[in-house]
């Protein structure tokens, strides 16, 4: 959050390198809390997004069945 209220506070001062900077450190804040960069949802995992617990891969997992 720091660097977004860096980036705004360059901009409103007209400090084009300032601003340059700031954005690069939004940039990494950002690849690092996976909000950019390689997608994670892609990783070849079966989708077991419809299943019933009982009848995927977790059902193993599970106290209550």
């Amino acid at each position: 959050m720091d660097a977004r209220r860096a980036v705004g506070a360059a901009k409103r001062d007209g400090d084009t390198e300032a601003e340059r900077s700031a954005r690069a450190q939004v940039h990494e804040a950002k690849l690092a809390l996976g909000e950019r960069g390689p997608v994670w949802w892609d990783d070849g995992a079966p989708d077991q997004n419809r299943k019933l617990l009982k009848n995927s891969s977790y059902a193993g997992l599970a106290e209550d069945q």
